[in-house]
């Protein structure tokens, strides 16, 4: 995705906000020119997907991309021992990241040990699944999931969270092993799949001279208390020295020592990220400078 839009753009200076399997669809944020100084804030955000689960069959790679290495068969749940397993595994969760990650284990991703077959050990990590919301069941049977059963899920979570991993773990909580089968990002933090635009409209529109598609950096920023500034402290934000609170214009909620704030200009645009602190008297000091 990267390579492609610095091939649109020329531009070298492009990164993304959060990896996809190569199997997966949807939201993936870029980041482009100056934009790219936003990277810690957009990896951060939540993620929401809709996955597909299948019952019965467990993979190596624990999506539909590996060999199989467990079949079951022969067993018969209820929707409500499905729910019940499901509600186990919203909240704080310790997750072990798959072998086909991009984790870093000694200085390698887990993915390049994994193709050289290669499996080492990993550390589970804390992650948080913030709902887990059943949208439809595709089974044989119609009150009754077996052999073959596939689960269409809504999954909100933290950053970090392996969904394919959730799936394997459901199936192992089940008792009847299982794999994620489909998965699509449907939002990264503010960012959704209905307000993104496909490889193909990105070309299309580039050719015509059309930029509709890049965000101004503030976008980024949904969660941030937007606060515009006067014009005659520009130069000061710019070497990033402080500023005094009569210099903010706008500011939509008191501010409080410790809070953080994008400075915006008159017309809209990000100057800086910004902190309130207490020195001889409340100050607003500049970080991250965009000017």
């Amino acid at each position: 995705m990267v390579s492609f839009m610095r091939k649109q753009l020329r531009l070298k200076k492009i990164g993304h906000g959060g990896t996809l399997d190569p199997g997966a669809s949807g939201v993936l944020p870029l980041m482009v020119g100056g934009a790219t100084r936003l990277s810690n804030y957009l990896m951060n955000h939540d993620k929401t997907y809709v996955a597909e689960l299948t019952l019965g069959i467990a993979t190596t790679s624990q999506d539909a991309s590996g060999a199989t290495c467990a079949l079951n068969t022969d067993f018969s749940l209820s929707p409500r021992e499905l729910a019940d397993a499901l509600a186990s595994l919203q909240g704080s969760i310790m997750q072990i990241p798959p072998m086909a990650s991009a984790v870093r284990v000694g200085g390698k991703r887990l993915y390049e040990l994994d193709r050289q077959g290669i499996s080492v050990h990993r550390e589970a990590r804390p992650v948080e699944i913030y709902s887990i919301n059943i949208m439809a069941i595709w089974s044989e049977e119609e009150n009754t999931l077996g052999f073959g059963t596939r689960v269409l899920l809504r999954i909100s979570c933290s950053k970090g969270t392996y969904v394919r991993t959730l799936c394997h773990d459901l199936g192992k909580k089940l008792g009847v092993g299982a794999h994620m089968s489909f998965l699509t990002r449907t939002a990264s933090g503010p960012f959704t799949s209905s307000e993104a635009f496909t490889l193909g409209e990105i070309e299309s529109l580039v050719n015509e001279g059309d930029y509709r598609f890049l965000l101004p950096l503030q976008a980024a920023l949904a969660d941030w208390i937007m606060v515009k500034v006067h014009p005659v402290v520009h130069e000061r934000i710019k070497h990033g020295n402080f500023i005094l609170p009569e210099h903010l214009l706008d500011v939509p909620q008191t501010l409080t020592i410790g809070d953080d704030v994008a400075l915006l200009s008159i017309e809209g645009d990000l100057l800086a990220l910004a902190e309130i602190k207490m020195a001889d008297q409340l100050i607003c000091q500049p970080f991250r400078v965009f000017m």
